[in-house]
């Protein structure tokens, strides 16, 4: 099921509903050079990534993104963006559309980790949904785990990921962490970002700093 414009949950943390940049910051905590137009927020290029306020440990996110249309670009240079869980684990934004076979560098691969399951991309500027269900790594476990929906497809069931991906922000898998978007010099578009906090199962084993 096709979760595009689901309304947040009565627990969930907003993190951009149309109105603001005030939840989020740059990598380096200064104000967030992206922009909002028409309740949609738009990457500027050359601005750099942009983070929540908000950190996470185990948690449901859902998100909304648009890749442009970039007929005569290739591979990595087409609509590329990236959804950081917890600022270590990216699920790319790519325009992957009509692709056979996705590898582990297109729309929704957990970066350089797992290529998705199914390409499930929509057509470039089309409206396009992640949900992702994440667990963070517990004491005595080699990683965390995730379970991502793309379009309403299951894209990853319960992964465990080795560590974590390019480009994090820290390796500090035991704190949590915050959502990062990428800044990739391309006009990717975001909207309808919250999350929920799940309940620590196994708690006794979780110790975040």
């Amino acid at each position: 099921m096709d979760t595009l414009g689901l309304a947040p949950s009565a627990n969930a943390v907003s993190l951009f509903d149309g109105d603001n940049l005030d939840n989020w910051t740059t990598r380096d905590g200064q104000p967030a050079g992206w922009t909002v137009e028409d309740q949609v927020m738009h990457v500027v290029p050359g601005t750099g990534d942009i983070q929540s306020k908000e950190r996470f440990a185990d948690f449901y996110l859902h998100l909304e993104f648009r890749c442009p249309d970039m007929p005569e670009a290739t591979g990595q240079a087409k609509g590329n963006s990236g959804v950081f869980l917890q600022g270590r684990y990216e699920i790319q934004v790519l325009d992957s559309y009509g692709l056979n076979m996705p590898g582990m560098g297109d729309c929704g691969a957990v970066y350089n980790q797992f290529a998705p399951l199914t390409n499930a991309c929509k057509p470039p500027l089309d409206w396009q949904t992640y949900d992702v269900f994440f667990r963070a790594p517990r004491a005595g476990a080699p990683g965390p785990r995730l379970t991502v929906l793309h379009n309403g497809q299951v894209i990853h069931n319960n992964v465990e990921l080795p560590g974590v991906t390019g480009a994090a922000i820290d390796e500090d898998l035991a704190a949590p962490g915050p959502l990062l978007l990428q800044d990739h010099n391309d006009l990717v578009c975001y909207r309808n970002i919250w999350a929920t906090e799940l309940a620590l199962a196994g708690s006794d084993t979780y110790e975040p700093r």
